[in-house]
């Protein structure tokens, strides 16, 4: 029974921490955007975040946050949620879900501890500008 499901590989969607300037903040702030560079419509697209970890010895862990989008297009990029500055101490969890077809799709992001910082940033596809990517 096991056997017969199959889990597909999720292919060309990613998720990446953009920082950009805030005129409510005064200050640039990290964002994390939702990344489809798949030829596909990606559909009723659910997102769940969290960040977990130890500051000073003490273990840390946020509430979760839900996100839901009806759909994604092709070659797209969704803007998810700003990163509280206090947590970028921590392990970002982004749980993605998502249809292409009937077919379900889920992968865990994790930006690791620290990982959420100038010195890590590349060029993010379809933004072309540096974020730090997680695949």
């Amino acid at each position: 029974m096991k056997s017969d499901i199959i889990i597909p590989e999720v292919e060309n969607v990613f998720l990446a921490a953009v920082q950009e300037w805030s005129d409510d903040f005064m200050e640039k702030v990290w964002y994390a955007y939702l990344i489809n560079d798949s030829d596909y419509l990606i559909e009723s697209v659910m997102v769940v975040s969290k960040a977990f970890g130890t500051i000073d010895g003490e273990m840390k862990k946020t509430s979760l946050l839900r996100h839901a989008f009806v759909e994604v297009p092709p070659v797209s990029v969704i803007k998810i949620e700003m990163i509280e500055k206090s947590v970028l101490a921590l392990n970002n969890e982004f749980m993605l879900t998502y249809f292409i077809g009937d077919k379900l799709h889920d992968k865990k992001f994790i930006f690791k501890a620290h990982s959420i910082h100038e010195d890590f940033v590349e060029e993010v596809p379809i933004l072309f500008v540096d974020g730090v990517i997680v695949r």
